[in-house]
């Protein structure tokens, strides 16, 4: 099976006043440690999208094994950047993941079992709700291409379009860090 992971690390971090992407996280940023759980997971392709701090980003962050994509709607939504890495997607690939560029709390084992569901769409269900990493079946990504805002894989997955396998994982969502306060218990919970 052919996979392509899809990291989204484009948007502005309007929320947190900063590049979240850049933070400081293990001796490196929290985009680091993002794109090293990626790696680890043994996609045939790695996609990286960029928008807001694209410069910064390329400069700082270690770019290894990925192929970036340039989102320069990124102030529209994480929407504009599942479409846009969706075209970038290998014609082989039998699904893409997709992973958030600030969730490094993610585990590799779980992103290989959601990538190993056999619906068209797959998602994670933690303790206390659903969450990253989702997985797209090949017959699902003609629908990224047009998809658009915030909450655009959200409304894909509750369309009721499609089956929907919910991957059970222990413990709770991974921190998405969006503010300074999540920021500041992803730190606390490292400690």
């Amino acid at each position: 099976m052919f996979l392509t992971g899809v990291v989204l690390a484009a948007g502005a971090s309007v929320r947190l006043g900063e590049a979240k992407q850049l933070l400081p996280y293990r001796g490196r940023t929290l985009l680091d440690a993002t794109l090293d759980l990626a790696r680890s997971c043994g996609f045939d392709q790695l996609l990286v999208t960029v928008g807001g701090a694209a410069g910064d980003i390329r400069d700082r962050v270690d770019l290894t094994g990925c192929q970036v994509v340039q989102n320069p709607a990124f102030s529209t939504g994480c929407g504009s950047s599942v479409r846009i890495a969706a075209r970038a997607v290998d014609p082989r690939a039998d699904a893409l993941v997709l992973l958030l560029g600030d969730q490094p709390g993610v585990r590799a084992v779980d992103v290989r079992r959601v990538a190993a569901a056999t619906t068209p769409l797959a998602v994670c269900r933690y303790a206390d709700g659903l969450g990253h990493p989702f997985r797209f079946g090949r017959e699902v990504l003609p629908e990224l291409y047009d998809l658009h805002g915030d909450k655009a894989v959200w409304k894909l997955l509750h369309s009721g379009r499609h089956p929907v396998t919910e991957v059970t994982v222990d413990g709770p969502v991974p921190i998405d860090v969006d503010t300074r306060a999540d920021y500041e218990r992803l730190l606390a919970g490292d400690a």
